[in-house]
């Protein structure tokens, strides 16, 4: 009795066109893709009024011939469906993951299957969150073209959002009360002002009280010792922390009636707490000059947690 199995090692049957295979397109396909070699994508319209991308020679609805009237289309166009390619076979387009996207061109009322080119994927990898029907996309034409299909490299999203390398640099002139205290921190020394209503100690100098609004003038010497009121962990690097997570946290110096805003190191960041008693840790004096860097930041000291009840005033 003959067997049905086809023996494994078979040979493959190829049918091949050795210097390729050459066939007419007809007038409509035949504008559609001397569009494309020219970096254009056109579509038809049928009698009904649509326009059909790509270009047919009748009406897939009636079976009408279409008219011989010819509409620019694209280049822009909407993701209708899509299907995403996690591991691409040899004979893909990409050797890394991407989608097959049903297109719909603006001005078209049909849509044609792409490529769309969604950026680098590792193998197996899923389809990325921003790919979804409706997504905007625009056709990516090859440098050389031929007049193929193949003109058209792939489709690529919109751009929607960038993300460029900004820096600004600006220099900080203090005034007659910031001035001083600048002053005060090239010495060594952390200086506050005392505001005569409420006797509060404000540091950094301001020249007056932010709670009674009235001028300051009276400079009181300040411990570089304080307490640490609240903080924050922060996961994003800063070229002033000396690691990533880092921690910026308010300090109540002691004897001062506000807040200063620095960073806390010399300790985990998960080990920092609300009551803990830090220290200044200042830069080598040959590196002072008029700026808050002389002070690196703060850091634990072997004294008690101040209690919440003590600090809580100051959150």
């Amino acid at each position: 009795m003959p067997s049905n199995t086809v023996p494994s090692d078979a040979p493959n049957h190829v049918v091949a066109f050795p210097g390729g295979y050459t066939r007419s397109v007809g007038p409509v396909i035949g504008r559609f893709l001397s569009e494309l070699r020219d970096g254009r994508m056109v579509g038809v319209r049928t009698a009904g009024g649509r326009v059909l991308v790509p270009p047919q020679e009748c009406d897939p609805e009636t079976g009408e011939d279409v008219t011989d009237e010819f509409v620019e289309v694209g280049p822009a166009g909407t993701v209708t469906t899509w299907s995403w390619v996690p591991r691409p076979a040899k004979e893909h387009p990409f050797d890394r993951p991407f989608a097959w996207a049903l297109i719909r061109p603006d001005g078209a009322d049909t849509a044609l299957l792409h490529a769309l080119d969604l950026g680098v994927f590792e193998p197996g990898a899923k389809p990325p969150k921003f790919l979804k029907t409706g997504m905007r996309v625009r056709p990516k034409y090859r440098a050389e073209r031929t007049g193929t299909i193949g003109d058209i490299e792939c489709f690529l999203p919109e751009v929607t959002m960038i993300n460029p390398q900004a820096a600004l640099e600006y220099r900080l002139k203090g005034g007659q009360a910031l001035g001083r205290f600048l002053e005060g921190i090239a010495e060594g020394r952390i200086l506050g002002h005392r505001c005569p209503v409420c006797d509060k100690v404000i540091v950094p100098m301001k020249g007056f009280c932010t709670r009674d609004g009235v001028p300051t003038s009276e400079e009181v010497e300040l411990p570089d010792t304080g307490t640490v009121t609240t903080f924050a962990v922060n996961n994003i690097p800063d070229p002033r922390a000396p690691e990533v997570p880092f921690v910026s946290a308010y300090v109540l110096l002691d004897g001062a009636g506000l807040t200063m805003l620095t960073l806390v190191a010399g300790i985990p960041a998960d080990q920092v707490r609300m009551g803990m008693r830090v220290k200044a840790a200042w830069r080598p004096r040959e590196e002072w000059d008029r700026s808050m860097a002389n002070i690196k930041w703060f850091e634990p000291i072997d004294e008690p947690d101040v209690p919440f009840e003590e600090i809580k005033d100051f959150m």
